[in-house]
């Protein structure tokens, strides 16, 4: 199966998008499921459907419709190419019209192998056969574990009478996007797949102000443990605290290779007496994608008030070729205008700050933000990226980034 994924990758021109007489995936509703060898199921929901006389998925996550467009059949195998993180499937198109295969997403240095298969006309995501235990609507202080490291967290969820349930999980460094699932009886089973992230939430319900008999598991990762409370006023910590300047620093000096070749310098005349934002990004970052939508669409519009964005990108791998290569989908997808630069530095590099962005203390989430006044001055740094999977939070980040820059713009250069 590997093998035939890599050929696909590498020779997309000698397939033909659901050629000859073959059967073909019919337009509709599918349940697909990752299976974990410890037996658990991570399910999403995705449509097939036709645009512009291709064919085309939709991935499905809560109010999530994520377009997937590069697939291709020959005979009854088909190859679907996940749009970003390097991530796909090799299927088999059964007599029965469902599909079979494997699920293969590359770390650069590994690939990791899932089985799966969907099943059309299935819309339910989780089974719902009893009534809920409990209803764990709202805001909850939790905390995730393993081996002795903890990190702490925000859930919020929204759960309906009939057991359905979507919300995420957010953190210092970003938030799990979309989640969806179910309520049944005193079972929890909250998942989400966009290529990148594939996890899903368990969780037994006691009890309508404390979880703890909870696992979340990611690809084919050890499970990891959760638990939480109850809490409406459960705060994180201040995103824009979290990085910092290394004392007495106070601009940024770096230059590097554009995905057009193109070496570009913070220092270049294009981005004196301008506010300019650096987005620290990397193509496997998933949070990384929502804001590559919003710096996009922000840039557009503001651009002629004198705003630039330039995108720094720490990839897993060093070379400039094959980093360029997977920062293109994003560029395209997001109709992104302003440049994307390839650090050349792998984001598992232990000295990836020192090499690239020495005046920080430390890069320590994807994404982050650096906001610079017109004089050259390092305003804000932003940690993490809370996306429109988070509701209000995203909101009230929008509307806190635009004032920001709107007083920066009515500075003296």
């Amino acid at each position: 199966m590997s093998k035939k994924f890599l050929f696909f990758i590498l020779f997309p021109a000698l397939l033909h998008p659901f050629a000859g007489s073959a059967q073909r995936v019919q337009p509709g509703i599918w349940q697909g499921v990752l299976q974990r060898p410890d037996g658990q199921r991570i399910i999403f929901n995705f449509e097939s459907a036709i645009l512009k006389g291709k064919p085309v998925l939709y991935v499905i996550n809560a109010g999530e419709r994520l377009l997937v467009d590069d697939l291709k059949q020959k005979g009854d195998s088909l190859w679907i190419r996940m749009p970003f993180f390097s991530s796909g499937f090799t299927l088999r198109i059964e007599r029965n019209g469902n599909l079979k295969g494997v699920y293969v997403k590359d770390y650069g240095a590994r690939k990791e192998e899932m089985p799966f298969y969907a099943v059309q006309g299935v819309a339910g995501r989780y089974p719902i056969g009893k009534p809920a235990a409990v209803n764990i609507s709202g805001r909850w202080a939790v905390t995730f574990g393993r081996n002795g490291k903890i990190e702490q967290a925000i859930g919020e969820f929204a759960q309906e009478a009939g057991g359905r349930i979507t919300g995420t999980f957010l953190t210092a460094t970003g938030d799990y996007r979309y989640l969806e699932g179910a309520v049944n009886g005193d079972s929890l089973h909250l998942s989400g797949f966009d290529g990148g992230h594939a996890f899903v939430f368990t969780a037994l319900l006691n009890n309508k102000d404390s979880i703890r008999e909870a696992a979340v598991y990611s690809g084919l990762r050890p499970p990891l443990q959760w638990t939480a409370v109850r809490n409406d006023t459960a705060q994180l910590p201040d995103e824009y605290t979290y990085t910092k300047l290394r004392d007495g620093e106070s601009r940024l000096n770096f230059r590097f290779r554009s995905t057009s070749g193109e070496w570009i310098s913070i220092n270049d005349a294009r981005y004196k007496n301008k506010v300019v934002i650096i987005q620290i990004l990397g193509s496997w970052c998933p949070n990384c994608m929502d804001e590559t939508a919003f710096l996009s669409d922000y840039y557009t519009r503001n651009k002629a008030r004198g705003v630039e964005i330039i995108g720094l990108a720490y990839e897993r791998t060093g070379d400039f070729e094959a980093s360029r290569k997977a920062l293109i989908p994003f560029q395209k997808r997001y109709h992104v205008t302003y440049p994307f630069l390839v650090t050349g530095v792998s984001v598992s590099d232990e000295q990836r700050t020192e090499k690239t962005l020495p005046q920080l203390e430390s890069i320590k989430a994807f994404p982050t933000s650096i906001v610079i006044d017109k004089k050259g001055n390092v305003r804000k740094i932003h940690s993490g990226f809370n996306g429109p999977g988070t509701g209000k939070h995203y909101e009230e980040f929008k509307t806190a980034f635009e004032s920001l820059i709107d007083e920066l713009l009515k500075e003296p250069s």
